[in-house]
């Protein structure tokens, strides 16, 4: 294997982690996962969010995305990630107790939807937060259609120790603070992300064919598999490709993350600009909310993008006012398909691969990038999403052509160290074998997982929703099979009638008009001091 010389920073930086190794194993770890509830048909599930999984407003680990139909599963944030994975899968079994004859769909493309007008919005009860998270919902199918919104996937938490933020802002003299220097940090990070994030599609995506009908009739360059299936033969992840979200209005809104500022500038300036066709519309039709505002934004979370700078935010607080006024705590990672062959949707190997993957983006040097860069970053995600198993298959770097494999085996091998760091750390040698399990994808296309889904569905002689289905039903046995233990299951029924009671409570104790509620929760963002 070839040699890559570090640079001196990236040197530098692994020689204070390895002097602080047990630093290494306090990363933290969270997931959120995303699932359609379908029926035994395969049918998007018309029924309401089951009573017995609590309130989808108030409950911290099982709520809804988009849909009523479309479930999210949240583990809190733990130092390991096998312990996340079990949370996860305790959900999932949870969950599983309370669905009757419906099941959870395997991967991320939707199944056959029914008309756009009959995909139920999500509904969150009669509170004026409550009522927010509808009317949201309601601006996002009139601004992208209601298909978009069931596409479903796995966001991947993760931070490095904050004891770690100290050490690295003295060893490299830094007179910022430690909040702005682990911000810097983090955003640098998310450059190398951009930059990178091509070969994480590569390895992980799973989306190379979809039902027909989500199309719409639209026009479209795939491939007829089946009567009912369209694909890209050498596609990772058609649901990261343009055939997902589609929005002129935030075509101008691409922040190339050179600083925080300037990330929650544009994102602040686009939820207070208005978009005409936006306007046109109007909040309201027939005295009903439709849409929060007419701005590019109705909020801030309505910015779709790869990954996110994240903060815990306070009762009340927004995600921009979080960022503001205390920093960079976190990035959510937003590109990741479900993979369908997985109970869960992702395993522990991705996770270690992910960890030793996001620390390198860390920790590298993270030059800004420029408009050029930015859309070479763009068009290599772009590129990879779309044909990332043609063979000789190039990308640009720096301008220049590149083969993918090429470019894959040199990330591979500058990421090696982090994985060998994170072992000694923990102990273990898993990061380095998921690293092996990575670089066995490269070596041969057809171990990816979306080569792997269109060959399944060609042995098979099935469709896209036949395959879904058949692995739909195989996770529900073994979830099914595994049932919780008598105390875990216990204690998510108390938190599921407690998440019910809180809602309860917030809706008794509600003051105030809605019309003012949102006229206040607009003008919050506007008032951030910087």
């Amino acid at each position: 294997m070839k040699e890559y010389i570090l640079s001196d920073l990236l040197n530098s930086r692994l020689s204070l982690l390895s002097a602080n190794l047990p630093l290494l194993a306090q990363c933290l770890h969270g997931i959120e996962r995303e699932c359609l509830r379908v029926t035994a048909e395969g049918r998007l599930a018309q029924t309401p969010h089951p009573h017995t999984l609590g309130s989808a407003l108030t409950n911290e680990q099982i709520t809804t995305d988009y849909s009523e139909s479309l479930l999210e599963f949240i583990t809190p944030a733990l130092t390991d990630p096998a312990q996340v994975l079990e949370n996860l899968e305790d959900i999932h079994r949870f969950v599983y107790t309370g669905l009757g004859d419906e099941y959870l769909w395997s991967p991320s493309m939707p199944c056959a939807l029914p008309a756009e007008e009959d995909i139920p919005i999500a509904e969150y009860g009669t509170s004026n937060i409550g009522k927010l998270k509808h009317v949201y919902r309601k601006g996002l199918a009139l601004r992208y259609g209601r298909t978009m919104q069931c596409i479903a996937g796995i966001h991947y938490n993760f931070s490095l120790p904050e004891a770690l933020w100290p050490l690295l802002r003295a060893a490299e003299g830094s007179q910022e603070s430690d909040r702005d220097f682990q911000s810097r940090t983090y955003i640098g990070l998310i450059r190398n992300f951009r930059r990178y994030s091509w070969l994480l599609m590569y390895l992980f995506g799973a989306s190379p064919a979809l039902d027909a009908g989500f199309l719409r009739g639209r026009a479209h360059q795939l491939e007829q598999l089946d009567a009912t299936t369209l694909y890209l033969p050498y596609a990772t992840s058609l649901r990261m490709s343009d055939l997902g979200y589609q929005s002129n209005a935030q075509a101008g809104l691409t922040p190339c993350y050179n600083d925080l500022q300037s990330y929650t500038d544009s994102l602040r300036k686009a939820v207070a600009t208005p978009y005409p066709a936006y306007v046109e519309v109007g909040t309201h039709k027939d005295g009903e909310w439709v849409q929060l505002n007419t701005n590019v934004l109705q909020i801030e979370n309505e910015y779709y993008s790869n990954i996110r700078p994240k903060r815990v935010t306070y009762t009340g607080e927004r995600p921009i006012q979080a960022l503001v006024a205390r920093g960079v705590q976190y990035v959510e990672v937003r590109c990741l398909d479900i993979n369908p062959y997985l109970p869960v949707g992702i395993d522990l190997p991705q996770s270690r691969f992910l960890d030793a993957f996001l620390l390198l983006c860390a920790l590298d040097d993270s030059p800004q990038l420029d408009n050029a860069e930015c859309r070479q970053c763009s068009d290599n995600f772009l590129s990879v999403v779309k044909e990332g198993r043609r063979p000789g298959l190039e990308l640009s770097r720096n301008g220049q052509a590149i083969p993918l494999t090429t470019w894959a085996n040199e990330l591979l091998e500058r990421i090696r160290p982090f994985a060998e760091l994170l072992d000694q750390a923990n102990a273990s040698d898993e990061h380095v074998n998921a690293l092996g399990a990575q670089q066995a994808k490269v070596d041969d296309p057809s171990q990816t997982p979306s080569a792997r889904v269109l060959a399944s569905m060609q042995q098979h002689n099935e469709s896209f929703a036949a395959f879904s289905m058949r692995q739909s039903l195989a996770h529900a046995e073994t979830l099914r099979s595994q049932p919780l233990s008598s105390e875990r299951q216990q204690a998510f029924e108390a938190m599921a009638r407690k998440s019910l009671d809180e809602q309860t409570r917030l809706e008794q104790q509600e003051v105030g008009d809605f019309d003012l509620f949102v006229g206040a929760y607009q003008a919050s963002i506007l008032a951030i001091s910087t």
